[in-house]
């Protein structure tokens, strides 16, 4: 029976490891993939909400600038 398995896979001499730098470069890749898959999960379109975040920011920092310059306030409240 080892006689039949043996001829079915490859020798040790025959199995190819790629060097430490190619390891490095491929796991940073696939982690950078990973990242990326993990920032899209249940996102259609990142773009969107990207501009989204950052139109936010911009409306805070302006907010802050007239609170700080004391002029009148973006935000107001009903009566």
């Amino acid at each position: 029976m080892g006689l039949i398995t043996s001829c079915c896979r490859p020798s040790a001499s025959e199995i190819l490891t790629p060097d430490a730098e190619t390891r490095r470069r491929q796991q940073s890749e696939a982690a950078e993939r990973r990242a990326a898959q993990d920032a899209a999960r249940g996102i259609k379109d990142i773009e969107k909400v990207k501009r989204m975040q950052q139109r936010s920011e911009e409306m805070e920092k302006r907010e802050q600038e007239l609170s700080s310059q004391g002029g009148a306030a973006l935000k107001w409240t009903a009566d």
